[in-house]
C-alpha cells in the first residue's frame, strides 16, 4: 500500500535501512513533507508519520544521533516563543507515568526552549520505543528507539466509519472495510478515475474507490443481488428491504454522485465496446466457498442449476472453473484498462502447494505486488496487483495458453475441495481430542 501511494504522489519507495518484517516501525526516504501528508491522507495501514530526528539501539545512541541532526532543520520548531508537547509510545510494553516523564525530561533538557502546552501545542514530538513482537519475552530495554516531529496521522478511522456492520446493504461475501481501502490504494485510485468491479456483489469495493473521488460501476451474474431482492444476509432479517441495493450503500456515505451503475451480466462474456475504458479494475472473484463461481450456460450444456428471481427472471448457470475466472479477468484487464491502469484482485491459495509460478500472468500486465492474508493453517488468499504496461493486440488474447506454465494454474480449480478437506480434518481432530 505504501509503495503504491508513494508512486501515486510522485515519489519512490526506498528505505534508509532494510525493512524489518518483525517491527511496526519503518524508516522511509520521502522527498517532501507535502508528499508525506499526501501519503497519510490515503493510507489505512500506517498510523502516523514523523520527521525522524534521531534513532538508535540505546538512549545513548539516540542522543548522539539527535546531536548529529542538522540544527537548521530543528531550529524552526525549538524557538523560545513556541509551544510543544512530547508523547511517548512503547510497542509491546507498558510504562508507568513516572517512567515516561523520566524519558521525556532527559530529552527536554538539551532540546527544547519553548513552553509546554498539552492541549493545543504548535509542535508535537514523539519518542517511539520498539520492544519486539513477542509478548511472552519482553526485554528490559528496547531494541530500537526513535525520536521525531509528528507530521500527520493516517486514515484508520475509515475502518470504523465504513464498517460493514453499519452498512445498509450487505451480502455473504461483503468485503471488510479496511481491505476495501487497501485494495483501492493498491489500485492507485484517484479523483475522476473510472473503476470497475466485474464481481460487484453488494458493492463494497465500489465504496472505497468512490470515497477517493472515482466514478464506479460493476456487473454481477446474480440478478437478485444487483436488484436487492431475495433473502437477506443480515442476522434476524428474513428478506431484503425495498431500498437495500448498491446505490443506497453509496448514498449512505454521501457518495451517490460517483455511482454510474451496476448491471446484470456474465463477466466471461464482456458486454463493453472495444477500447480503453477503465483506470482500475478492483474485484474479489468467488472462490466457491460461500458463493459458487457461475457463468451463463445453455440447456445443451451440463446444467448446474436453474434459478428464478422474484420477478420471474430465469437463467441457467454452468460451471465456471477458478482458473478460467482468473484468465478471463486478466484478459479483460489487458484489453480494457488504460495504459498504467491497475488490476487488483484476490487469489485463493492452498498453502502446501503454493509457489509463485501459480500466479496467473499476461504479457500485457506486470505483477506489482503479491500480499498474503491467512485464512486458515492450510489456506490463504493473495492480494494480487498488476499494472498494464503493453497495448493489447489480438494475438495477446489467448497468449497464456501457449506457454508451458498454464497447467499449474489448473490447481486453483480444486481449491474448494482442498479447503473443506482441511476443515473436515480439523473437526475430526477436535472430536478425537475431546474423546481423550
Amino acid at each position: 500500500e505504501i509503495t503504491s501511494l508513494l508512486s501515486l504522489c510522485g515519489g519512490q519507495f526506498s528505505g534508509e535501512q532494510e525493512i524489518r518484517v518483525n517491527s511496526p516501525f519503518w524508516i522511509l526516504n520521502i522527498p517532501s513533507e507535502e508528499m508525506a501528508r499526501g501519503l497519510m491522507k490515503r493510507t489505512v495501514c500506517a498510523k502516523s508519520i514523523f520527521e525522524l530526528w534521531g534513532h538508535g539501539r540505546s538512549a545513548g545512541e539516540l542522543y548522539a544521533s539527535l546531536k548529529n541532526y542538522p540544527m537548521d532543520k530543528m531550529l524552526p520548531y525549538l524557538q523560545s516563543d513556541s509551544t510543544y508537547k512530547v508523547h511517548i509510545h512503547t510497542f509491546n510494553k507498558t510504562l508507568t507515568q513516572a517512567q515516561k516523564i523520566k524519558k521525556i525530561d532527559a530529552l527536554e533538557f538539551f532540546l527544547f526552549k519553548g513552553k509546554v502546552n498539552l492541549k493545543n501545542p504548535e509542535h508535537i514530538f514523539w519518542i517511539l520505543e520498539d520492544y519486539g513482537m513477542n509478548p511472552n519475552d519482553v526485554p528490559e530495554e528496547p531494541f530500537h528507539l526513535y525520536f521525531g516531529r509528528w507530521i500527520a496521522d493516517g486514515q484508520r478511522e475509515l475502518i470504523e466509519s465504513y464498517s460493514v456492520k453499519k452498512r445498509h446493504f450487505i451480502g455473504n461475501t461483503s468485503m471488510d472495510a479496511c481491505l476495501s481501502f487497501i485494495m483501492a490504494n493498491h489500485g492507485r485510485v484517484k479523483p475522476n478515475d473510472i473503476v470497475y468491479d466485474p464481481f460487484v456483489g453488494t458493492g463494497g469495493l465500489l465504496i472505497s474507490s468512490a470515497h477517493f473521488g472515482a466514478y464506479v460501476c460493476g456487473t454481477d451474474i446474480d440478478y437478485n443481488t444487483i436488484h436487492g431482492l431475495g433473502k437477506a444476509s443480515r442476522k434476524n432479517q428474513k428478506w431484503r428491504g425495498p431500498d437495500e441495493n448498491i446505490r443506497a450503500n453509496l448514498r449512505q456515505y454521501g457518495l451517490e454522485k460517483y455511482y454510474l451503475d451496476a448491471l446484470v451480466a456474465d463477466c466471461s462474456r464482456p458486454i463493453w465496446r472495444k477500447g480503453l475504458l477503465f483506470d482500475a479494475i478492483i474485484t474479489d472473484p468467488p472462490y466457491g466457498i460461500r458463493e459458487a463461481p457461475r457463468r451463463m450456460g445453455s440447456q445443451k450444456e451440463t446444467v448446474k442449476s436453474v434459478e428464478r428471481s422474484t420477478d420471474n427472471h430465469i437463467f441457467v448457470s454452468s460451471n465456471y472453473h477458478l482458473s478460467d475466472i482468473f484468465f478471463d479477468l486478466l484478459k479483460f484487464a489487458a484489453e480494457y484498462l488504460v495504459m498504467g491502469g491497475r488490476l487488483v484482485y484476490w487469489l485463493p491459495i492452498y498453502r502446501p502447494e503454493y509457489t509463485e509460478e501459480i500466479i496467473p500472468r499476461h504479457p500485457c500486465l506486470k505483477l506489482i505486488s503479491n500480499c498474503e492474508q491467512m485464512l486458515s493453517s492450510h489456506t490463504s488468499r493473495r492480494l494480487i496487483t498488476m499494472e498494464k504496461v503493453k497495448e493489447f493486440k489480438d494475438q495477446d488474447e489467448n497468449s497464456y495458453l501457449l506457454d508451458g506454465q498454464y497447467m499449474p494454474y489448473r490447481g486453483h480449480n480444486s481449491f474448494r475441495e482442498k479447503y473443506f478437506s482441511g476443515v473436515t480434518k480439523r473437526i475430526a481432530k477436535e472430536e478425537k481430542d475431546n474423546q481423550k
